[in-house]
């Protein structure tokens, strides 16, 4: 029998509103699971995972092995641009959330799952890849790098998907952010994940038109039920 994980569409919500809600829960997670630990099998509590959804107004994100100087902007330009600025605990480096994006969150006890972190990250790329394929999108990775990338073999690779996770107690935070209608104008001030070669794009940009984001919550959904082994409750 496959794993229940508690789905959530949080629409647009403020990127701190949002990381308050992930702590809550992924705090939840680690407490329900230290006290199984030490329960007897009668005393077993039935173990949550979740899955959010959102999207964000204009946000920046620095990871904690990112560099301050990726983001091309100050405090002044910032507010020009109506974006804000936070210091996060996922690995990886700068990147954008705005408009337009799909961002999901996933907060797992891998413990139920499997323990392996780089599984993990290759499960949340073949979701969108996966998701991508239904539009006639090919999806790749490039070794080394996160996240799911096109045309990974010419000269012009562009990612549409950033991939970055925190992990403590084999409990997950953080994920994805897929770019559907996303403006991309906006990681023109930064350097993205710390790559300064490559290209971001978006799949309006791919298909010459604008996908319905719903649609795309819908298949994401359903491939991270499949890969993951689970239903939704």
């Amino acid at each position: 029998m496959g794993k229940k994980i508690v789905y959530k569409d949080l629409g647009v919500i403020d990127y701190q509103e949002a990381w308050d809600l992930q702590t809550e829960l992924f705090e939840e997670v680690v407490a329900r699971k230290v006290s199984n630990r030490k329960a007897t099998p009668t005393e077993q509590q039935e173990q949550y995972h979740y899955l959010l959804f959102c999207e964000h107004p204009h946000v920046y994100t620095l990871g904690r092995n990112g560099k301050e100087e990726h983001l091309l902007l100050n405090e002044t330009t910032l507010v020009e641009k109506k974006a804000t600025f936070h210091k996060i605990n996922r690995g990886g480096d700068i990147t954008y959330h705005g408009f337009g994006q799909v961002v999901g969150y996933p907060i797992l006890d891998l413990d139920e799952f499997f323990t392996d972190i780089g599984r993990y990250v290759r499960f949340l790329e073949e979701m969108v890849i996966r998701m991508l394929e239904e539009y006639d999108i090919v999806g790749e990775r490039i070794k080394g790098l996160s996240g799911v990338w096109i045309d990974k073999d010419t000269d012009n690779p562009r990612k549409i998907c950033a991939v970055g996770v925190h992990l403590s107690r084999w409990t997950t935070m953080h994920g994805f952010a897929l770019n559907v209608n996303t403006d991309l104008d906006y990681f023109n001030y930064i350097v993205p994940c710390g790559i300064d070669d490559k290209a971001v794009t978006s799949m309006e940009k791919e298909l010459g038109q604008r996908v319905d984001e719903e649609a795309v919550k819908l298949k994401l959904k359903k491939h991270f039920a499949v890969l993951f082994e689970a239903t939704y409750k």
